[in-house]
């Protein structure tokens, strides 16, 4: 690959050989997804404590610079619920000039990330730390809809979590009824409608529903209008912000956090555009992408911006083919700004608050809550500590602090990987069952093996070991005599591995862990995923297993062979 090539945007290679059959697909996409973010950019404007149309300057902007721009092919970017709280509490406390500045800083370390590689740093980030914030993240976007959704009379609400619930609670009784049952219809639309089709999306169809009943009828609940006057129409507006070099040093954590954010963030939703287009992004360049963009957002009144999971996979789901798709979502939006703005002012608050409920209970990830319990206390220690820290301090110190934990933690398992021992007549002979170099390995059969610790920062190794797996036979032995310690991230990159191969009608067998890697395994939902069948103790054992799988069900995937042998119900 030559230098250019490298460095060029996935724009300009996808560009080549571009048909109209391409474009048409393309259009339908982008059109589908800017409808899905038009919702969705004004309620994380209106709940990062700035105007609705902050969000929508920032999707037209952002968005469209990293399509543009950026290393994936189908991505999406724009604003998202991972900003919502620590760009809340950065306007509250430096006003609109603190956060351009904090904007603009932290698409300069994007740059600087990209650029020099250290975006591949974000993988040195442990599961439980980044579940823990995503938890307490989506638990404080909710927290904060809980006023508009009820439409709740209140003094000014408190930024932080336990008093703003107090204050919420105390002002109860004050709920309109109306803006009740406007959201709670539009939150029955939104979770209703997917079950009878997927084609329109259900935010949409609340949003348009409910702004006509509140615009004809006139019904007493605030607005988008009643509380920010509406949306301005036009194209987003170029000022230079008021910066002021004072606020450089204080800003700097607020920056670190966003920038951190935004590329796990973004290289995150690149990684499931990859799963769903059998694309492979380039993490670099997109990193220089969304820095781009958060460095010029500010500059048109928008926010900070990353790639975006949800609207990334819509635009997938809708067949999207390059990063056109994502241009036009952009110009759709625009659209709207230019066309539609004026009847912006009918919107109701409370439907937003519903939109961004549903986003909050899809973006916490609370299944990942039950898998992280299961694992060592040490584990549940470093989640909890970043969870509670990041619903009752800040993000930013729920960073800090997590990954100081973390890194106590890593250096912990690594020293319990040091063992002093003598060698027995018993430890040689246990030892046969283990070696390779007297094995016949038939062609049905790859062995891939992981030496040292399998912990975070060298889950990627394995993906990019596994990365294509068309030349892979039908079964995958993953040899583990030598892994001597693992963790949550080790045990989530394990569980990818055995879903892709799954997928693809492929076995896994795991064989050959020690103590601490074969607790974690027994306790994790892994093994009943592949079957316990599947995890053996030595290679010797997973042959022989490997053999029986070949010729019993020719290589077909664990969850399919027990479905093909579970008896049918008459």
């Amino acid at each position: 690959m030559t230098t250019e090539e490298r460095w060029a945007p996935r724009l300009f290679t996808c560009l080549r050989g571009y048909s109209a059959e391409n474009l048409a697909k393309d259009v339908t996409a982008g059109i589908t997804v800017g409808l899905v973010a038009l919702p969705l950019a004004m309620a994380f404007g209106i709940s990062s404590g700035v105007t609705p149309q902050a969000g929508l300057y920032t999707a037209v902007v952002a968005g469209g610079l990293i399509s543009a721009l950026g290393g994936s092919r189908v991505q999406i970017g724009g604003p998202t619920g991972a900003f919502v709280v620590i760009v809340a509490g950065i306007v509250a406390k430096f006003g609109l000039g603190g956060l351009a500045l904090v904007t603009m800083m932290a698409g300069a370390i994007l740059v600087a990330m990209g650029v020099t590689g250290l975006g591949s740093a974000v993988r040195f980030i442990p599961r439980p730390v980044t579940i823990g914030f995503t938890n307490g993240i989506a638990l404080l976007i909710a927290s904060t809809q809980i006023k508009d959704f009820f439409g709740l009379t209140t003094p000014p609400v408190p930024s932080e979590f336990l008093a703003r619930m107090e204050v919420l609670a105390a002002n109860a009784l004050s709920a309109n009824g109306m803006a009740l049952a406007v959201g709670t219809v539009s939150l029955v639309i939104i979770l209703g409608l997917p079950r009878v089709t997927r084609k329109v999306p259900g935010s949409i169809v609340a949003l348009l529903l409910t702004t006509a009943v509140v615009a004809i009828f006139k019904l007493p609940v605030e607005t988008i209008g009643s509380k920010f006057g509406g949306i301005p129409s036009g194209f987003p507006p170029f000022h230079l912000p008021e910066l002021r070099s004072a606020h450089i040093v204080p800003l700097l954590p607020s920056a670190l956090t966003v920038a951190l954010l935004a590329a796990i963030e973004s290289l995150l939703s690149a990684v499931v555009a990859d799963g769903m287009s059998g694309d492979r992004h380039n993490s670099n360049v997109e990193l220089v992408a969304q820095g781009i963009a958060n460095i010029v957002s500010p500059l048109f009144g928008g926010i900070p911006a990353t790639g975006a999971i949800a609207r990334t996979a819509t635009n997938v789901r809708s067949g999207a083919q390059t990063p056109v798709a994502g241009i036009v979502h952009a110009l759709t939006l625009l659209a709207i700004l230019l066309v539609a703005a004026p009847a912006a002012k009918f919107i109701p608050l409370a439907t937003l608050a519903s939109v961004l409920f549903v986003v909050a209970w899809n973006m916490g990830e609370w299944k990942e809550i039950g898998i992280i319990l299961r694992l060592a206390k040490t584990d549940i220690a470093v989640w909890a500590a970043t969870f509670a820290l990041t619903v009752l301090a800040d993000l930013t110190v729920a960073v800090e602090v997590g990954m100081a934990l973390a890194s106590l933690l890593y250096i912990y398992r690594i020293a319990e990987t040091t063992s002093v021992a003598p060698v027995t007549e018993q430890y040689i002979r246990d030892g046969k069952a283990h070696i390779l170099q007297d094995k016949q390995l038939p062609p049905y059969v790859k062995i891939l093996r992981i030496h040292g610790p399998f912990l975070f920062g060298a889950t990627e190794k394995l993906m990019e070991a596994t990365a294509d797996l068309r030349g892979f036979p039908q079964v995958v032995v993953l040899r583990l005599r030598n892994m001597t310690a693992l963790d949550a991230t080790g045990l989530h990159a394990l569980d990818q591995l055995a879903k892709r191969l799954m997928d693809s009608g492929r076995t896994l067998i795991l064989c050959g862990a020690r103590d601490q890697p074969a607790r974690l395994l027994a306790n994790s939902e892994l093994a009943g995923k592949i079957g316990p069948e599947n995890i053996l103790p030595n290679v010797d054992e997973a042959l022989d297993r490997a053999r029986k799988v070949f010729v019993d069900f020719g290589g077909i995937g664990g969850e399919l062979v027990r479905e093909m042998t579970r008896p049918k119900p008459d």
